[in-house]
Order: structure tokens, then sequence, then C-alpha cells
């Protein structure tokens, strides 16, 4: 009786891993790089460098082209704006303007280059729960790939 049931769950388990095998992403193995299926073909990451590619077939093989990546203008951008940002908080604090409400003064930059930050306990907890509250939503999405992946389209 035992064996009989046995045999039927494997023969049931031996049915349904097909349909999963199907829609699941194909197998990194843990490497450098992971794939993520899109209507073109594939995105490859690079997880060491974070580069993104499109990878689609062509009649001679599959081909892998780089993203455009505008990540370093970006960071440009935002080194700029921070920049002018400080500049002018420096400039409306030495004329003797108070800054406008919710903005806090740049730290003070020591003699040898080390910030003496003012101890904002408010300010860093509202960052550590923002980080956590991102963190939380991208292991959420990640589970309902995951989830979206593994449960046979009907």
């Amino acid at each position: 009786m035992i064996n009989t049931a046995l045999t039927a769950a494997i023969a049931s388990l031996c049915l349904i891993v097909p349909v999963f095998a199907e829609d699941a992403a194909p197998d990194d193995g843990g490497g450098r790089f992971t794939f993520s299926k899109i209507a073109e073909g594939f995105l490859r990451l690079d997880t060491q460098t974070g580069e993104v590619s499109v990878c689609n077939q062509r009649t001679v093989g599959w081909t892998c082209q780089a993203a455009p990546e505008d990540r370093a203008v970006l960071e440009n951008e935002i080194a700029r704006v921070r920049r002018e940002n400080a500049a002018l908080k420096k400039e409306l604090l030495a004329h003797g303007l108070p800054l406008p409400a919710g903005i806090i003064p740049e730290p003070q930059i020591a003699p040898g280059g080390d910030r003496l930050r003012e101890l904002d306990v408010d300010s860093d907890l509202d960052r550590v729960v923002a980080m956590v509250a991102r963190m939380w939503h991208r292991i959420l999405e990640a589970i309902a790939r995951t989830e979206k992946q593994a449960l046979p389209k009907s």
C-alpha cells in the first residue's frame, strides 16, 4: 500500500516538474551572469560589474549587445547639484540668513579634512527606516517574481 502511494507520488511529480521547467528562467548556476526573459530575448546582468546586455537569437547564433547606460552622467549631475546646494547653503549662512524649514546645514570640515558631524538621531533614523523599507519592497518584488515563474500559467 505504501509502495503504491509512493509510486503514484513520484509519477505525479514527474508529470508536474516539466510544467514548471518550461516557464522558468535559464539556470545561471550561481555564476557571474543572471538572465531575465524579455520579449526580445533575455536581459543579461553581469553581477560583478553591473553591466546589462540584451541577448537575442540571430540566424548565426545568440548575440548580446550592451544596453546603453547613463549612470556616470547621472552620478556626475548628482555630485554637481550637491556641490551647488552646499555652496548655496554656505552663502545663505554667510549673509546671516536662516535656512528654510527642514533644511540641514552642511557638516563642518575639520582642518584635517575629517567631517565633524552633528548628531541628528531623527535624520539618521529616518534614513535607516527608508533604507529598510526599500530593501523590504525589493524582497517582496523578488518573491512575487519567483512565484510568478514557479506557478503554472492557466
